[in-house]
Parts: C-alpha cells; structure tokens; sequence
C-alpha cells in the first residue's frame, strides 16, 4: 500500500511517499482499517519539527476514519464493512486514571505505539504517529481506538470528530463546562480553534471573541459563531469595550506559546479560568508569580484531548452534526491527496485554511 514516511525529526524532512509499506497485525484485541479520510492537523507538523515526541521513521497522521478490514482474536463487536472513527488516544480502562475517570490521561496504548512498530517500509520498521499513522492507505489501531458510526456518515465529517473537533468543542463542554450567558474568548483559529468557538456557541456563550494573528481567520470565525474577531494587539481595547474591564470568565488557548498563555491570563477576569487547548513545545515556559497566582484567583486547566471519552462524544458529536449544530462540512476548507500532503503540512497557518483533509478513495 502507499504511505507517507518520514525519516527524521525537523522542518527540513520531508515526507516520503512510497507504494510498499505493509500494516502490522491486527493482533489480538486490534483491528485494521482502510482509511478513507484523514485530517492534516498542527499536532502532524509538531510531530515532525520535534515539538512533540515522535520515533522515526514514521507514518504521521492520527485524525482519520474508514473501514474495518479485518478483526484480530478476541474482537467480536466490530466486523468487515463497519464504518469507524480512529481514537488516537484510546484508554485501557484499568489504569490508575481510567478508574479516577480520566481516560484522556491514560497513556498505556500511546506508550505501546511509541515503543512498537506499526508498518514495514521494504524491509524498514515503521513507527504509526501516536500508536496510528492515518497518512497512510492502512492502519490498525486496538479495538477501543475505534468508534463504531453508521454507514451514512460521511468519512471526511468523521474524521475530524476524531481530534480537531474532539479537542475544540470537548475543551468547552467537558473541560470548562461553559454554562449559558458567560463569555469566552478563544486564541488561535484555526480547526481546533473554530471547533472551539462552535463549542462556546453550542453551550451558550454570550461573547465569543476569536484572536488569530491572520486577519482572514477572523472573518471565517464570525462566520462560525465567534460575535468579535480581532488581533492580538487590538484584544485589550476589545476587554474594556465589551466587559467593562473586567475579562473574559473563560479564555481558550488553542495556540499554547509562552505570550498567548500570558495573553490569555491577563484578557480572563478575576477568578476566570485560562484552558490550555494546545499542546506547545516542552521546552517553552511560562512564569508567574505567586502574588498573582493567589489574589488574582484565576484557574489555569489543561484540556487533553478535549477531556473526551470518545465512545461517549463521539456519537454525542455526530448527534450535533446531524441536528444542524455543528458545522462539519464547512470546517473543511481543503480536500487533498495523499501525495499533497507536504504542501498540506506548509499551508497550515494560511488564512484559508481550516481543516485539509487527504481523501484517499474518490467515493469517500
């Protein structure tokens, strides 16, 4: 089959599409997927500039729907034919946070992706991105990184389900918790970003403002919900203009560089709440000093993928869709192939770009 491999770590590698890589398994307890539609994400371009960790070489890719291929032993609720959403981040159910009920802070299946192999290029084992690989015509995954959807749910709405929107609206409505009348101002437009501002609109929010340094994302995000669009520098004016001073009761970080958290921090009101949305780099840091940490009262709350359950929110997601809540189809700005996914990685901070998403079947 064809895959997109990457060597090594950093802006200069690039992607290389080879037409003989072979999927590993399914094993026991795992399935594997024809992919059909894969999202191009930040976390994909992280992946490969060394923002996040990653072993090479690589299949890249984690955000992704298709079919079922095949069921290893001991998969006896998924079949041939069933039409599923890749979970990246699936839980094991056992683990010290599955059973606090957090299984988006379960690492057991994404430690066993970055130890193990999921392809062979020729005779080259071949790391899956987070346990995946969706830049690629195969994949298998364990059984629960996949969620059962009916047959008519288009593959390219699915798979952004699968992260973008997963992160974006989960960090509203699972994570804050926004309730009806507070305001919310959300930095960084781009997919996450946009699934965000739909989650603010969804729960309730009076004011959603949307930051983006690129003029032309603001105008997509109105268009989404957000009832103010600026950039950062025009941001403190906005405060003063629409909450008399006081800031936003919740500020969304999809972005998470040192300046925007610090930009999120001071545009939240006293006692508000800063989520971290987006997953920076390890080697950033942000100070903050114990005097405001303790009388400006505010609350900084990670958001991991959306504090998401996805055999519960997906259905719940897709719900939405169907219910004309949630704009799927409008998020994708772009419909690519495999072999474009360079170029799809380079274009990810351009003003016209919400989701790209590679198609890889005509029909899909």
């Amino acid at each position: 089959m064809r895959a997109a491999v990457i060597h090594g770590i950093g802006d200069h590698e690039k992607l290389d599409i080879r037409d003989d890589v072979t999927v590993l398994g399914p094993g026991p307890g795992e399935i594997r997927i024809r992919v059909r539609a894969a999202g191009v994400c930040h976390s994909d371009q992280s992946a490969r500039d060394g923002g996040l960790p990653q072993p090479v070489p690589a299949v890249l890719g984690h955000e992704a729907a298709g079919d079922v291929l095949e069921v290893g032993e001991g998969v006896d609720d998924l079949a041939p034919g069933d039409r599923v959403i890749v979970n990246w981040l699936p839980s094991c159910g056992t683990c010290a946070e599955c059973v606090r009920g957090m299984p988006y802070l379960c690492m057991t299946h994404v430690m066993t992706g970055y130890a193990m192999p999921r392809f062979m290029a020729g005779d080259l084992p071949v790391f899956g991105m987070a346990g995946c690989g969706a830049f690629a015509e195969e994949m298998v995954v364990p059984r629960i990184g996949a969620v059962q959807i009916d047959a008519d749910v288009p593959y390219e709405v699915a798979a952004l389900v699968g992260c973008g929107v997963m992160t974006g609206v989960g960090s509203v409505v699972n994570t804050a918790q926004l309730r009806p009348g507070e305001t919310a101002v959300v930095i960084g437009c781009g997919g996450v970003g946009i699934a965000a501002i739909q989650g603010c609109r969804l729960s309730g929010a009076s004011v959603i403002v949307a930051v983006d340094t690129v003029p032309a994302k603001l105008e997509v995000a109105r268009r989404f919900g957000a009832t103010h669009a600026v950039t950062p520098d025009g941001l403190s004016d906005l405060v003063g203009e629409v909450t008399a001073g006081e800031g936003f009761d919740y500020a969304f970080d999809v972005v998470a560089l040192p300046q925007t958290l610090r930009t999120a921090w001071t545009a939240t009101r006293r006692g508000g709440s800063v989520v971290v949305v987006g997953a920076g780099r390890p080697e950033h840091q942000v100070e903050f000093t114990p005097f405001e940490l303790l009388f400006e009262g505010k609350s900084i709350i990670p958001s991991m993928y959306g504090s998401g359950h996805p055999p519960r929110d997906f259905p719940r997601l897709i719900a939405l869709w169907r219910a004309g809540r949630l704009d799927l189809e409008g998020m994708i700005s772009h419909r690519i192939r495999l072999e474009e996914v360079e170029d799809a990685l380079a274009n990810l901070g351009r003003g016209d770009v919400i989701r790209q998403v590679i198609v890889h079947d005509a029909g899909a």
